[in-house]
Protein backbone atom coordinates (compact mmCIF):
# COMPACT_ATOMS: atom_id res chain seq x y z
CA UNK A 1 0.00 0.00 0.00
CA UNK A 2 1.57 2.98 -1.18
CA UNK A 3 1.88 5.53 1.69
CA UNK A 4 1.50 9.64 1.30
CA UNK A 5 4.63 11.43 0.85
CA UNK A 6 6.12 12.96 4.29
CA UNK A 7 3.33 11.25 6.57
CA UNK A 8 3.85 9.72 9.21
CA UNK A 9 3.18 6.62 7.43
CA UNK A 10 5.66 7.26 4.63
CA UNK A 11 8.54 8.34 7.48
CA UNK A 12 7.80 4.77 9.01
CA UNK A 13 7.80 3.30 5.78
CA UNK A 14 10.60 4.89 4.73
CA UNK A 15 12.65 3.74 8.26
CA UNK A 16 11.23 -0.06 7.72
CA UNK A 17 12.83 -0.36 3.69
CA UNK A 18 15.80 1.31 4.86
CA UNK A 19 16.11 -1.29 8.01
CA UNK A 20 15.27 -3.78 5.33
CA UNK A 21 18.36 -3.16 3.61
CA UNK A 22 21.12 -3.12 5.95
CA UNK A 23 24.20 -0.85 6.04
CA UNK A 24 24.42 0.44 2.71
CA UNK A 25 27.87 1.65 1.73
CA UNK A 26 27.95 5.53 1.04
CA UNK A 27 29.81 7.11 -1.62
CA UNK A 28 32.79 8.65 -0.08
CA UNK A 29 31.17 12.31 -1.27
CA UNK A 30 27.83 11.58 0.06
CA UNK A 31 29.48 9.31 3.02
CA UNK A 32 29.63 12.13 5.79
CA UNK A 33 27.29 14.39 4.75
CA UNK A 34 24.36 15.69 6.84
CA UNK A 35 22.16 18.08 5.39
CA UNK A 36 18.46 19.15 6.63
CA UNK A 37 15.32 19.52 4.63
CA UNK A 38 12.90 21.76 5.60
CA UNK A 39 9.79 21.35 2.99
CA UNK A 40 7.41 23.91 3.27
CA UNK A 41 3.57 24.09 2.00
CA UNK A 42 1.52 21.92 3.89
CA UNK A 43 0.08 23.02 7.09
CA UNK A 44 3.05 22.39 8.71
CA UNK A 45 6.35 22.31 8.15
CA UNK A 46 8.17 18.87 7.85
CA UNK A 47 11.59 18.29 9.03
CA UNK A 48 13.72 15.50 7.68
CA UNK A 49 17.86 15.33 6.57
CA UNK A 50 19.84 13.55 4.18
CA UNK A 51 22.46 11.60 6.39
CA UNK A 52 25.08 10.06 4.36
CA UNK A 53 22.92 9.83 1.18
CA UNK A 54 19.71 7.89 3.58
CA UNK A 55 16.18 10.12 4.11
CA UNK A 56 15.44 10.63 7.88
CA UNK A 57 12.99 11.95 9.56
CA UNK A 58 13.58 15.19 11.42
CA UNK A 59 16.41 17.34 11.96
CA UNK A 60 19.63 16.22 12.24
CA UNK A 61 21.46 18.15 15.28
CA UNK A 62 25.29 18.39 13.44
CA UNK A 63 24.25 19.52 10.18
CA UNK A 64 25.79 22.48 9.00
CA UNK A 65 23.53 23.30 6.05
CA UNK A 66 19.23 22.96 5.88
CA UNK A 67 17.93 23.27 2.67
CA UNK A 68 14.26 24.67 2.45
CA UNK A 69 11.75 24.01 -0.50
CA UNK A 70 8.46 23.03 -1.47
CA UNK A 71 6.85 19.55 -0.62
CA UNK A 72 5.89 19.26 -4.66
CA UNK A 73 9.66 20.18 -5.70
CA UNK A 74 10.97 18.19 -2.86
CA UNK A 75 8.86 15.10 -4.19
CA UNK A 76 10.41 15.57 -7.36
CA UNK A 77 14.16 15.60 -6.20
CA UNK A 78 14.15 12.90 -3.61
CA UNK A 79 11.34 10.16 -5.10
CA UNK A 80 11.53 10.95 -8.15
CA UNK A 81 15.21 11.39 -8.65
CA UNK A 82 15.14 14.25 -11.14
CA UNK A 83 18.11 16.84 -10.39
CA UNK A 84 17.37 18.70 -13.33
CA UNK A 85 14.18 20.28 -10.85
CA UNK A 86 16.97 20.58 -8.18
CA UNK A 87 18.74 23.20 -10.27
CA UNK A 88 16.09 24.87 -11.66
CA UNK A 89 14.38 25.12 -7.63
CA UNK A 90 17.63 26.97 -7.23
CA UNK A 91 17.48 29.23 -9.58
CA UNK A 92 14.25 30.15 -9.29
CA UNK A 93 14.56 30.98 -5.70
CA UNK A 94 12.27 27.95 -4.82
CA UNK A 95 14.71 26.59 -2.85
CA UNK A 96 16.95 28.31 0.01
CA UNK A 97 19.93 27.65 1.84
CA UNK A 98 20.85 28.20 5.08
CA UNK A 99 24.36 27.23 6.73
CA UNK A 100 27.21 26.30 4.61
CA UNK A 101 26.26 26.31 0.82
CA UNK A 102 29.22 23.83 -0.31
CA UNK A 103 27.79 20.94 1.25
CA UNK A 104 25.04 20.77 -1.37
CA UNK A 105 27.84 20.31 -4.11
CA UNK A 106 28.25 16.93 -2.96
CA UNK A 107 25.17 16.15 -4.09
CA UNK A 108 25.37 17.56 -7.74
CA UNK A 109 28.76 15.14 -7.71
CA UNK A 110 27.74 11.96 -6.07
CA UNK A 111 26.66 9.08 -7.82
CA UNK A 112 24.88 6.50 -5.42
CA UNK A 113 25.51 2.86 -5.11
CA UNK A 114 23.98 0.27 -7.06
CA UNK A 115 22.14 -0.67 -3.45
CA UNK A 116 20.96 2.91 -2.86
CA UNK A 117 19.32 3.17 -6.07
CA UNK A 118 17.33 0.02 -5.30
CA UNK A 119 16.41 1.14 -2.17
CA UNK A 120 15.59 4.34 -3.67
CA UNK A 121 13.30 2.76 -6.20
CA UNK A 122 11.54 0.72 -3.77
CA UNK A 123 10.73 4.12 -1.56
CA UNK A 124 8.97 5.87 -4.80
CA UNK A 125 7.45 2.49 -5.55
CA UNK A 126 5.33 2.39 -2.39
CA UNK A 127 5.28 6.78 -2.41
CA UNK A 128 1.70 8.24 -3.10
Amino acid sequence: MSQEFLSEGWFAMVKTLRDEAGALEAPAALADLIINVTITGGSVDKAMSLVGGMLEEGHHPNAPTTMILPADLAKRIFIEGDQSAGMQGFMTGQIRIEGDMSKLMALQTAQPTAAQVELMKKIAAETA
